[in-house]
């Protein structure tokens, strides 16, 4: 069973922004700390759209799927790690996908029950590196969602 904190009025008015919006499809994501203060991140195989970049576990919601539904499944299908508890809703943003769409990306950050990171075809490469690394600072990530990491890490330390 999977703790789930995000209250449904939460969730009701993010499926009214997604709407009033004209998002036309809608992504999940996933910050997971596998370890205080290091993010997982996983970088996108070379051949696939957006090779190379770095990014958090995240999906596309498929037709008929909640959003909840859609997150455990694609942090499973990109991680192999199955989702404990769904903490809090960190934030969205938006961008154009590969085929023109206006994209809502949610962010949630998540525990899971176990840390074995297994990764799917679409990546080549797994990060759990503190956001003030060297290491951290050279990887290829959007600052979008740097941005949205940053919020979660400051999110985790209220709660420690």
């Amino acid at each position: 069973m999977i703790r789930n904190d995000i209250s449904e009025k939460i969730l009701n008015n993010i499926e009214k922004d997604l709407l009033k919006d004209g998002i036309e499809k809608i992504v999940v994501g996933a910050v997971i700390f596998l370890s205080q203060e290091t993010p997982l991140l996983l970088r996108r195989t070379a051949s696939d759209f957006m090779g190379g970049l770095v990014e958090l576990p995240s999906g596309t919601v498929d037709k008929g799927e909640t959003l909840i539904e859609a997150l455990v499944r694609e942090v499973k299908e990109e991680t192999g790690l199955s989702i404990s508890s769904i903490d809090s809703y960190i934030g969205y943003f938006d961008y154009f996908s590969g085929s023109g769409k206006k994209t809502r990306q949610l962010s949630f950050m998540v525990k899971t029950s176990d840390t074995n990171v297994t990764l799917s075809s679409e990546h080549d490469a797994f990060y759990t590196l503190s956001i003030s690394a060297q290491e951290f600072k050279k990887l290829m990530i959007s600052d979008q969602t740097k941005n949205i990491i940053q919020t979660a890490c400051k999110k985790s330390n209220t709660r420690s």
